[in-house]
């Protein structure tokens, strides 16, 4: 059916009627032909100029998507930085001031299906700042021009320049006291390796030797007659007697407690010579001996004063 002519009470009739915006899905970019509802969509998909236009469109149908997509982009992004610049915006309430205008590339013929994919193609080229929250999807223009990135560096210089002598001076005064900060802790790691070796055990190399011999316990009886002997600037102390043989069992073994604890027999006609000899000959206590020997002989003494009380 041919198009009423200009003029004409039916091209003004169909005027009226696609006043306004219709249906996107109902829009022939190809044609540039708004359809008011599916039956007419479908008319004109079987008409021959659509299928004219879409053979001549199917040879090189890449490039054509790709030069509707860039021609979108443009509009919007034209859009988005002259009405509203670098402020953050609601993407949805871009893309409605982007429709108004009936003659605009419509995103069903651009390689973006939806406009969620569109706004993540900005953010990922570094057009636009985008960020999603509960309502939607929000969107800020990057301007990079290089009008723009010089007023920024003119900017900076002035907030510089005009900077207070009171911000110069604290800014001074935090330099210095990261630097005294700084050489405190050097001074104090420097500090600590001398102390370490100042606690360290030192040697004299003047100072006298001492030697130390264990031997027994002299006894009581027999007067001692060993004598420090100095000679040669040491010290030695040795209360070995003469008359002992050294090729006896070594005095600092440790005997058997149960033996020794263990009250031997007595023997009749013993003397108090021979116990002195028994003593002089015995092996020296250790400590837990004669702490065993200290707490039965209490045991006896109380046991005694039970006895006699009773």
């Amino acid at each position: 059916m041919p198009r009423a002519e200009v003029g004409t009470p039916k091209y003004l009739a169909n005027k009226m009627k696609s006043k306004g915006l219709q249906r996107l899905r109902w829009y022939c970019q190809v044609c540039e032909k708004q359809c008011r509802d599916e039956n007419g969509f479908k008319c004109h998909a079987q008409s021959e100029g659509h299928l004219r236009q879409m053979l001549v469109v199917g040879e090189h149908a890449g490039r054509k998507i790709a030069d509707f997509s860039s021609q979108f982009q443009h509009d919007f992004v034209q859009l988005l930085s002259r009405r509203f610049g670098t402020k953050r915006v609601f993407a949805n309430r871009v893309y409605q001031e982007l429709i108004q205008d009936k003659q605009h590339i419509h995103m069903n013929a651009t390689r973006w299906v939806t406009l969620t994919e569109f706004v993540k193609h900005l953010g990922r080229t570094g057009i636009a700042h985008v960020d999603e929250t509960e309502k939607g999807w929000f969107i800020a223009w990057i301007d990079n021009s290089p009008k723009a990135l010089a007023k920024q560096e003119a900017t900076l210089k002035k907030e510089r320049a005009t900077m207070s002598d009171e911000q110069r001076e604290r800014i001074l005064i935090a330099e210095q006291i990261e630097r005294a900060k700084e050489q405190e802790d050097a001074q104090g790691s420097r500090s600590e390796s001398p102390a370490e070796e100042e606690q360290k055990l030192k040697r004299d190399e003047g100072a006298e030797k001492l030697v130390l011999a264990f031997t027994p316990k002299p006894s009581t009886s027999e007067p001692s007659t060993s004598t420090p002997s100095i000679s040669g600037g040491a010290l030695k102390l040795n209360g070995m007697k003469p008359g002992i043989n050294p090729l006896k069992p070594n005095p600092l073994k440790r005997p058997n407690p149960l033996k020794a604890a263990a009250p031997s027999k007595p023997i009749e006609g013993s003397s108090d010579h021979n116990t002195n000899e028994k003593k002089r000959t015995a092996p020296p206590m250790s400590a837990a001996e004669r702490l065993i020997l200290e707490e039965q002989e209490r045991k006896r003494r109380r046991m005694d004063r039970e006895s006699a009380t009773a």
